[in-house]
């Protein structure tokens, strides 16, 4: 598997993208993209669990329902969720994909659709429509980056990368892109995330194949807590590689270009936290389960005291085995062992069987003020296993979210 330096969407052969400033929240700042693809795609989708929804899931969920094998075109905004926006919400959602259809010459149900922003605003559509007829004549194969830009909306950067892998038919390329920097955490964190592919997947095995990604990648990730109601992950397939994904070889060769691609995404959306100024690597290992060690991990990762800790580099081991304690997976404290460390060359145990161990403070110390670090506990209890990926909680995240609304 290689990766290819400033990858993204249009990376695959047969992609192309543009980006606009369409004004809709932001000034001058790019806030509208699509991405097109030259010849029919198999589609598949994950989206949020949250049971408040925006209008553009529910859109792209029935769209996947009735057509996942002829979708040639994403458009995405920020700055607006189209998010609690009733029928006026569906309507104008749904006149965003027949704009778009339009200016492409596509059918309606060809086209998926992706919003983030604000929730509860409606979606100022002659702007959204202007932005759609001003943004077809610019799509091109070098314009991945600029989608990248257009989905931020806290984000200080754009995500986006691309791998290719070499399977029994020939290579293929997959890109991705993705926004998310607050209200992170699994199902599947604020997020968006788009991923293209040349090579030819059928859609029942794609939407596997993506399932398993985002499980092993944005669904192992935490910055507050709190899930959105418009996460989505969009994979398309168009083939243009010539090369289809078939054997069991190929599968799982294309399952683990697909995974380190989107644990890359994933990632890159941690450090972007609203805030941010850690990187922590929580595995939890010896639980009766991965489900077990699941929860573990994400209930320390989402602690607002572990997190503050983290912040102000304080080696609170205390607060973490708390947090351990009342993840709702039984457990026995005296055999819990917590090790700390910069890389798995230089940890620190901090706990064995329950109670501390006489390391130096100072130590401690210093791998907690580092900006990224690893923390193991290991619950002695089975085989079960599991790694997510969070961020500290400062003064700056309470900053950010105090007034994103104003």
């Amino acid at each position: 598997m290689q990766q290819l330096p400033e990858g993204s969407i249009t990376s695959p052969a047969g992609f192309r993208a543009a980006a606009v400033a369409a004004n809709l929240k932001y000034t001058d700042r790019l806030d509208l993209t699509l991405i097109v693809s030259d010849r029919d795609c198999s589609a598949a989708g994950v989206f949020t669990r949250n049971q408040v929804v925006a209008a553009p899931v529910l859109l792209d969920k029935a769209v996947l329902a009735a057509n996942n094998r002829t979708i040639r075109a994403i458009v995405a905004n920020a700055g607006n969720a189209n998010a609690c926006t009733g029928a006026t919400g569906m309507a104008n959602g749904r006149a965003m994909q027949a704009e778009t259809a339009a200016v492409l010459n596509l059918g309606i149900e060809q086209v998926l659709q992706l919003s983030t922003g604000v929730i509860g605003m409606q979606l100022p559509m002659e702007k959204l429509k202007a932005g759609i007829q001003q943004i077809a004549p610019l799509l091109a194969p070098d314009h991945g980056i600029h989608a990248a830009r257009a989905i931020m909306t806290t984000d200080t950067h754009p995500k986006h990368a691309a791998v290719r892998c070499s399977l029994s038919g020939g290579d293929v390329t997959i890109g991705g892109i993705a926004k998310g920097s607050g209200m992170i955490h699994p199902d599947m964190a604020t997020m968006l995330g788009v991923l293209t592919t040349d090579a030819a997947v059928a859609p029942d095995l794609l939407q596997e194949l993506l399932g398993t990604a985002v499980n092993a990648s944005f669904n192992r990730i935490s910055v507050d807590g709190d899930t959105s109601t418009n996460d989505t992950v969009l994979l398309l397939a168009n083939g243009a590689a010539g090369v289809s994904v078939t054997t069991a070889a190929d599968r799982q060769l294309f399952e683990a270009a697909l995974t380190t691609l989107c644990v890359q995404l994933a990632q890159m959306i941690v450090r972007d936290g609203e805030g941010a100024s850690k990187f922590v690597t929580i595995e939890v290992t010896g639980a009766a389960d991965d489900e077990a060690a699941t929860a573990v991990a994400q209930t320390i990762a989402t602690s607002p005291l572990v997190k503050t800790a983290f912040a102000g580099s304080d080696a609170n081991w205390g607060r973490i085995l708390a947090a351990a304690g009342r993840a709702g997976v039984p457990l026995d404290q005296t055999t819990l062992a917590l090790r700390v460390g910069i890389d798995q060359s230089n940890e620190l145990q901090l706990v064995g069987n329950g109670t501390p161990t006489a390391y130096a403070e100072t130590d401690a110390a210093r791998i907690f003020a580092a900006p990224e670090f690893k923390l193991r506990l290991d619950l002695g209890a089975g085989s079960g296993h599991a790694v997510v990926w969070t961020t500290d909680l400062t003064h700056d995240y309470v900053s950010i979210n105090a007034d994103y609304r104003t």
